[in-house]
């Protein structure tokens, strides 16, 4: 839950200048929001980076590596609804129709609430979403075009993982200042949307009408629930799955019910409310997104062979070198690119706070695509299990690459960002609200000014106290 102790903020905010400025200083309370969103992250992260490890491990160490094979292969669920599915399959179309779903409310309340809403403010993220994602495209195509290689693999290069990111970012302790961490949460939502379309109209094939009736049917009901505020999981859940199981069987990827029944909810608060339902619903699930279903998916789907000769394919084969270029160089010059052009066009300046450079590491950092990069592998070459498991290998290179090449840059400037992220969180009157958030405020220099009075009238004290010390020692025995 967001902690807000004193609601009352809407007197305070940042500063005049820095509003106008590229990246400038979060409202209050849209620091408390992303502060909680990448908090839950960053621990999924770090369960998603052990998860990968694992998987590799158990497919590699000769002992383990058919058992890791048979798991994958295991196959539950009623054949006669269709969904006879194998882990490794339930694990793509299942579990992330939960991460899927959180990524919808995340958009939701996006527009709604958060920097999306105000056009002016949504010009740069965006625009350095859609160019983080066509440069890593172009990339992989021109790669692909010069080597003879298969176009199918396009879009694998496009998403950023933004759970992967954080956990790199804990890893090397870098204090990330707000609004570079905001930044790059938002980059990842609008990552997350266009992934969506990319597999709702690139990966569909033959289409069953009557499921998929059916589906948009569930769908419907879903949304009239909400409006009539019908509240209790036990009539949601169930309706999500028979949503979910009609998705599946319509053709249309599965986790695309999630996204939408997630865009469904309302996130915006009303009178009285400190979370709206939206909001409610991701503080329950995001745990469950980012600590089991995303870390069971990596386990299911990272354990690629890693061996000299695999790891030679990956920088000969057309395919996985696109793949591999377009994490680590599509991603980082098409997002720095986006922000460095839409700041020079619209007039803004970066905040005062920030360098480019700055922004180049967080864009090398976006190069991370591991989640939906290996889905979309998974989808993009369902035909070819090699070429699967060698473009798997490409984005498990390619994200470390970027992680290790970002991880560096952001080093250098580390004793910069902990110095802005101590200013930030400092609260020097202990009333849950920054003190950077309260200079325009006459309440919060009368509490300072207490706070140095009291201070000042002990000092006066101690000072007595040690004054009188000294006298009395400086007298004749």
């Amino acid at each position: 839950m967001i902690s807000r102790t004193r609601p009352e903020v809407s007197r305070v905010s940042a500063p005049q200048k820095s509003d106008r400025k590229a990246l400038g200083r979060l409202s209050l309370p849209e620091r408390n929001f992303v502060a909680d969103a990448l908090r839950t992250e960053t621990v999924g992260g770090m369960l998603l980076l052990v998860a990968a490890i694992a998987a590799v491990v158990w497919a590699n160490v000769p002992a383990l590596s058919h058992s890791y094979e048979t798991v994958l292969d295991v196959h539950l669920g009623p054949g006669a609804l269709g969904l006879n599915l194998s882990l490794e399959h339930w694990a793509a179309d299942g579990l992330l129709a939960i991460f899927f779903f959180v990524a919808g409310i995340e958009l939701k309340r996006e527009l709604v609430a958060g920097d999306l809403r105000d056009p002016k403010a949504a010009a740069l993220p965006v625009v350095a979403a859609v160019c983080g994602m066509a440069a890593p495209a172009l990339v992989y195509t021109l790669v692909n075009v010069v080597g003879d290689g298969s176009m199918d693999g396009w879009a694998v290069p496009t998403a950023t993982d933004i759970a992967f990111a954080l956990a790199v970012l804990a890893v090397i302790g870098t204090s990330l200042p707000g609004a570079l961490r905001a930044f790059l949460l938002t980059l990842a939502v609008v990552d997350d949307l266009l992934a969506i379309l990319i597999i709702a109209v690139f990966f569909t094939d033959d289409l069953n009408f009557a499921a998929l009736g059916g589906a948009v049917l569930g769908l419907a009901v879903f949304w009239l629930l909400l409006r009539k505020n019908v509240r209790g999981w036990y009539v949601y859940v169930p309706l999500a799955l028979v949503i979910w199981g009609l998705m599946y069987n319509s053709g249309i990827h599965a986790t695309i019910a999630g996204v939408a029944m997630g865009l469904m909810l309302r996130c915006s608060r009303r009178d009285g409310e400190e979370l709206s339902p939206g909001e409610h619903i991701e503080h329950l699930v995001r745990p469950l997104s980012a600590g089991f279903a995303v870390p069971l998916f990596a386990l299911f789907s990272a354990g690629v062979v890693v061996s000299g000769g695999a790891l030679g394919d990956v920088f000969r084969q057309p395919e996985t070198l696109g793949v591999l270029l377009g994490l680590v160089v599509g991603k980082a010059v098409g997002i720095f690119g986006g922000t460095w052009l839409t700041a020079r066009f619209t007039r803004a300046s970066l905040s005062d706070e920030l360098a480019w450079p700055d922004v180049f590491a967080v864009a090398s950092l976006a190069g991370i695509g591991f989640t939906v990069s290996l889905l979309i592998g998974e989808l993009a070459f369902s035909g070819d299990p090699l070429l699967t498991d060698e473009v798997k290998a490409a984005v498990l290179i390619g994200s470390l690459i970027a992680a290790v090449f970002s991880g560096v840059l952001l080093k250098i400037r580390n004793a910069k960002y902990r110095a802005l992220w101590e200013a930030e969180e400092r609260d020097e009157d202990l009333d849950g609200v920054p003190d950077i958030y309260e200079v325009g405020d006459p309440a919060y220099h009368l509490r300072m000014a207490a706070i140095h009075e009291r201070k000042a009238a002990e000092h006066r004290r101690l000072a007595e106290v040690a004054g009188g010390e000294g006298g009395e020692g400086e007298r004749p025995a």
